[in-house]
């Protein structure tokens, strides 16, 4: 599948992306999500004095913004500001605007969450089975889907104590235990 140029859809607007294989990571248009969260009707601009404000600040996240080809809203393939999934919550945290705020709410709270669960990791797997249980699946489903994730990670264990370290070793193992 080609991952290039895709667009998703957040309340109601538009989020260019593209997906960088070697990394194999999403990387965001920084100036949609701007747009969207500050309602700026310059988010170029807004991003500018943002990055500057950034830099100035000595913050990290300026330097894991990158320029990649994505398709412009002109149809053509233009340079423009991105960022993974990680960079792009911690740049959310630094837009002083009212629209971001229920955001970063959300994340203090998914973060703390994510603490709870350190001390406690049965609250993770409680938090696993009730988000499959919101999403319609059957108690039998999610049962055997854990148990599929306890006997596969058991597995990918032994191969790890076995000298494979490759990604790409992992995934033909685990497609000759499909075809099976």
């Amino acid at each position: 599948m080609d991952k290039n140029g895709e667009i998703i859809i957040f309340n109601n607007e538009k989020i260019r992306r593209v997906w960088l294989e070697e990394k194999e990571l999403w990387y965001f248009s920084v100036i949609d999500i701007i747009a969207i969260l500050t309602g700026s009707s310059i988010p170029k601009r807004y991003w500018s004095d943002l990055k500057s404000r950034l830099k100035d600040e000595g913050s990290e996240v300026y330097d894991k913004i990158v320029p990649l080809k994505i398709i412009a809203p002109d149809g053509k393939n233009r340079e423009s500001d991105c960022a993974n999934t990680e960079s792009l919550l911690r740049l959310i945290q630094s837009i002083p605007s009212p629209k971001v705020e229920p955001f970063k709410l959300w994340l203090a709270r998914v973060g703390y969450e994510r603490i709870e669960e350190i001390s406690d990791p049965e609250l993770s797997i409680n938090r696993g089975l009730s988000t499959y249980l919101k999403k319609g699946y059957s108690k039998d489903w999610v049962n055997q889907r854990l148990k599929s994730i306890e006997i596969r990670k058991a597995l990918t264990d032994e191969w790890q104590n076995r000298g494979i370290k490759n990604k790409k070793d992992f995934a033909i193992l685990t497609n000759e235990i499909v075809k099976a």
